[in-house]
Formats: structure tokens, C-alpha cells, sequence
């Protein structure tokens, strides 16, 4: 063996385990790029030791805590109201709700897509400054970069979205808006607006060709109360319980929206609408100290229950503020056949035709347990119609009718009337002797107190009337006779019920009908009762 192999073997043996393998790797590295020497100096060897970092467990991390929270959602209804997939949604009933913070922060959803286009409207310019004023103090910080352009008076993103704040003061303001389209458009304060003709109008620049990814979404926010309570009221009150989505209905019929006959879709209903009530309690930062609450308490008692409260059912200058939906509105029941029952119609061709079933019970407290509401309906169609819908009812005792469908209005053939007695829906006229719109009013306001001795009520209505509970508290007084109601407002219904329950409606024992009772007891004789 020669020298320079057993020295290199020597070295070898001398090195840590894992070292041979890196020295015989560089020693080959070497001879690549040198010549060999004759001989290899002796070295001693050194251990070689690896460095390993240390593993640092990183921290836990809170993600709210580490960000500037621009807005958080109350939670209940300001965060249902953020989250509703509904077409049409309104948001609000008392004060204090946070209304105005929820209308601004629905379009964040999608103001940050190029392809946002949204439209947020007050009724004048005036109450439209409040609202840019609290959008400025939101928007910049919840989308770094957005721009205000006081000229367009309209917020772009850097993505692109456009977010309009304007006034809609006139009905024939809408046509600024004339060949718009925006996937997104709200309403702040709706019941400012004394009709739904700029709703149900802008409805028609609710368009986008990017919807499936958008959506398409009306919001509204608002108070009871306003020239555009009525409106509102049977748009998004009456048609369902409070935050229970349904069927968009036409708010004169009260009949579901449909797509029509001949359309691919025929027969299906065209949307969905939510109403979403608030209140101050639903605001802790409003509520927690109690003087909005103090001032709020402070008001007229319309003015409280409709603000503190968010009562729909209470309106300045009602005929009945002393109707109560949780006393005179009852679940339905079964009508026993003793009691007797009758009806009562106000009519009309062109405008609408109220029908209302009463039934007496042994307490002598009236119950309105059926309602027919319709338009463009002539009398013989009418007379079907109320035969069809009181066919299992049994008795009918009698009906009035508005006294004016007897005369003949100059003409030689049957009256209105006449023609609705010949197909079999008998009528009697009703009393429209001078004093008795008067009367009547009065005869409704005994009958909605409650009863001292039954502690109830003299007259309820099944929750299945839905127009005449919709209509009555709403009612408007004449300004110019307070005694009596605004004939121009629609009092279709409190025409047909104040007819009614003028007619001296009693129950007595000669209601009582033996034959119907299922006693075990067999008579020989049901008209005596042997």
C-alpha cells in the first residue's frame, strides 16, 4: 500500500459519521479542477455541526382585533335586513331602528364590482344632504379610494361601481331616471312619497345584464305614518306577518302578482316582498341611555305609538284610533249554526265592491268572519259570486244594500238591485236617511269599546278579512266635519260595515234551533222540542 493511500484511509477513519461521505466528495471536486499533489499534509479533523433554526409558535391571532371594524350590524333586524335575498324589502316601523346606516351599508355588498350600478333616492334635496353627509363619513373608510363627485353627486369605487344619492321629489321626477338601469335602488323614508307611482316606476329600472351575479334589489326604509302610509301599509304590512317573506300582491286587489296567460311562465308568481320591523330597543346604542326613549314618550299618543311603538295601525287624524288589532282581530273559528247571520254590500262598477258576513253571537257581539273585495264586477256577477261563497252557510237571514242600486237612473229596465234579487241574492235597502253616515260612525265606535260585563269586545273580525282590517284604522276623518269620515278615501268596506251593523242585529233564544244540536236526546217534535 502506498504512502498517500494509507494516510488518506487514516484520515477517513478519523472523521465523524456523516463526514467521509462530504471530505470524499470534495476531495473528488478537487481533482476535477487540480492536479494530485504527491503528498497529502496530515490535518486534524474537527467535528462538523449542523445549525439548526429555532421554531418559534406564532401568536394567536384575532382577526377583528387586528382591523378598524367601520361597521358592525346590530343583531336581529339590521343584520336581517343586510342579509335578505327578497326583490323588494322594507326596513324600519319605530324610531331609532337604525334605518339610515342600514340603507347605506345594503349597496357594500356589490359597490366594489365594475359592474355595480345603484341609485339611492330621498323625496327632496334638502333631507338628501343628511344622508351624503353620514355616506361620507362611512364609504371612504369601508372602500379605500372611493370618490365623491358633488357634480354627478355620485360615489365611484376604483373597481368602477357607481352608487347615485338623488331626490325624487314629483311623480314626474322619475324621468330623469327614464332609460336607467341599476341592479340596485332605494328608498329612504317611503312613506314621504304620497303614492306608489315612483315605487312601482322605478321598479322598471331595476335591470342589469350582470343580475345573476348582482342580483336585483329594491330597499326601502321608513315610519308609520306620512302621506304614503296608506300605500306602504298595503304593500308590505298588510299581505304577512312581520318578517315573513311572501308573494308580491297587488296592492289594489290584494291578489298575488302572476306572470300572465300565454307566457312561458304563466300562472307563477313574479317575486318576493319582506317587511323587517325595528325598533329603538333593537339599537343599543340609542337605547341603552334612555333619553331618546324619554322624548319619544313625550309625544302625542298617535305620534308615540306609531314612532315608539311602529304601530301601522294607528294614523294622524284616524276615524277609530281606539281600534286595536290585538283585541278586535280574532283567529277564525267554526260559526255555530245557531247563530244567526246576515250581510251587507257597498257597491261600485268602477271603483270597488265591499261584501261583509256577520254573525251574532249569544253575547251579542258581532263577528265579521268573511269579506269580498273586487272590482269591475257587475251585479248579476256579484250575485253569483256572494251565492257561490256563503253556499255552506246555511240561513242567510237577510242582506242590505247600498239604498242607492234601486233607482233607475233614468232608465225603464230593472234596477241593480232588482237584477241581484232575481238571480236569488235578496236584498233590502240600507239607511241613507239624513244623519245616518253620523249614526253609524258613532254605532262602530260603541261597538269597538270592550264590553264590562264580557270583557270583550262588541265587535272582532277573523284575520282572514284582511282588506276590512287593512282599511278600518286607517280611515281618515273629514277635516271639514269631524263627525264624519273623508268620503274621498276608500271606505268601501266601512260603508258596507257601518250598513250592517245598523240594522239592530240581535241574538235571542228563537235562535236556538234544536235540530242542529248533537245532544243524545231524540225530540218527536224539532220545532217544539217534544
Amino acid at each position: 500500500m502506498s504512502e498517500d493511500v494509507r494516510r488518506q484511509l487514516e484520515l477517513s477513519a478519523s472523521l465523524p459519521r456523516g463526514s467521509k461521505k462530504r471530505y470524499k466528495k470534495s476531495r473528488t471536486l478537487k481533482k476535477k479542477v487540480s492536479e494530485p499533489t504527491e503528498s497529502l499534509p496530515q490535518q486534524e479533523s474537527k467535528p462538523v455541526v449542523e445549525k439548526v433554526h429555532a421554531q418559534v409558535k406564532p401568536a394567536d391571532f384575532d382577526v377583528e382585533a387586528a382591523q378598524e371594524i367601520i361597521f358592525k350590524p346590530n343583531p336581529g333586524p339590521q343584520t336581517n335586513f343586510l342579509s335578505a335575498s327578497e326583490r323588494e324589502v322594507l326596513y324600519g316601523g319605530a324610531a331609532g331602528g337604525g334605518k339610515s346606516y342600514a340603507m347605506l351599508a345594503d349597496p357594500l355588498h356589490g359597490l366594489g364590482s365594475p359592474n355595480f350600478s345603484g341609485l339611492l333616492v330621498r323625496h327632496t334635496t334638502e333631507e338628501l344632504r343628511e344622508l351624503i353627509q353620514k355616506s361620507q363619513e362611512l364609504y371612504p373608510k369601508a372602500i379605500p379610494g372611493i370618490k365623491w363627485s358633488e357634480r354627478k353627486s355620485q360615489w365611484i369605487t376604483p373597481q368602477g361601481g357607481r352608487l347615485w344619492m338623488s331626490y325624487l321629489d314629483k311623480d314626474m321626477d322619475v324621468t330623469r331616471y327614464q332609460g336607467q338601469a341599476f341592479n340596485w335602488i332605494g328608498f329612504d323614508e317611503l312613506t314621504q312619497w304620497p303614492s306608489s307611482y315612483a315605487w312601482d316606476y322605478m321598479r322598471s329600472r331595476l335591470r342589469s345584464a350582470h343580475s345573476a351575479d348582482l342580483g336585483l334589489y329594491m330597499r326601502a326604509t321608513t315610519n308609520p305614518g306620512g302621506n304614503g302610509h296608506g300605500w306602504v301599509k298595503k304593500m308590505f304590512i298588510d299581505p304577512s306577518p312581520s318578517s315573513l317573506p311572501f308573494w308580491a300582491t297587488n296592492i289594489e286587489t290584494g291578489e298575488t302578482i302572476r306572470f300572465p296567460k300565454g307566457h312561458s311562465r304563466e300562472g307563477e308568481p313574479l317575486f318576493r316582498r319582506r317587511f323587517i320591523p325595528a325598533s329603538l330597543f333593537d339599537n343599543p346604542y340609542l337605547s341603552e341611555s334612555g333619553d331618546y326613549e324619554a322624548m319619544l314618550l313625550s309625544l302625542p299618543e298617535h305620534q308615540r305609538k306609531q314612532l315608539l311603538e311602529g304601530n301601522w295601525d294607528i294614523n294622524e287624524g284616524a276615524a277609530f284610533p281606539e281600534f286595536n288589532r290585538k283585541i278586535h282581530v280574532i283567529d277564525p273559528f267554526e260559526i255555530p249554526d245557531s247563530w244567526p247571520r246576515f250581510r251587507a254590500c257597498d257597491y261600485g262598477y268602477g271603483s270597488f265592491t265591499g261584501v261583509l258576513w256577520f254573525a251574532v253571537a249569544p253575547s251579542e257581539q258581532l263577528v265579521v268572519y268573511r269579506e269580498l273585495y273586487c272590482s269591475k264586477v257587475t251585479a248579476t256577477d256579484l250575485a253569483d259570486m256572494i251565492l257561490e261563497a256563503e253556499a255552506k252557510d246555511g240561513t242567510i237571514r237577510y242582506g242590505v244594500l247600498d239604498s242607492s242600486l234601486w233607482h233607475k237612473r233614468g232608465d225603464t229596465g230593472p234596477s241593480l238591485a232588482e237584477q241581484m234579487n232575481m238571480k236569488g241574492c235578496r236584498w233590502r235597502p240600507s239607511d241613507r236617511s239624513r244623519g245616518s253616515r253620523v249614526s253609524g260612525k258613532n254605532e262602530i265606535h260603541r261597538r269597538l269599546q270592550v264590553d264590562e260585563h264580557t270583557e270583550e269586545p262588541r265587535l272582532v273580525f277573523l284575520s282572514t278579512c284582511t282588506n276590512t282590517i287593512a282599511q278600518i284604522p286607517v280611515i281618515p276623518l273629514d277635516k271639514k266635519n269631524p263627525e264624519d269620515v273623508d268620503t274621498n278615501a276608500e271606505d268601501h268596506l266601512y260603508d258596507a260595515l257601518r250598513y250592517g251593523i245598523m240594522t239592530r242585529p240581535r241574538s235571542s233564544i228563537w235562535d236556538f234551533n234544536p235540530a242542529k244540536q248533537n245532544s243524545g236526546f231524540q225530540m218527536s217534535d224539532p220545532n217544539f222540542g217534544y
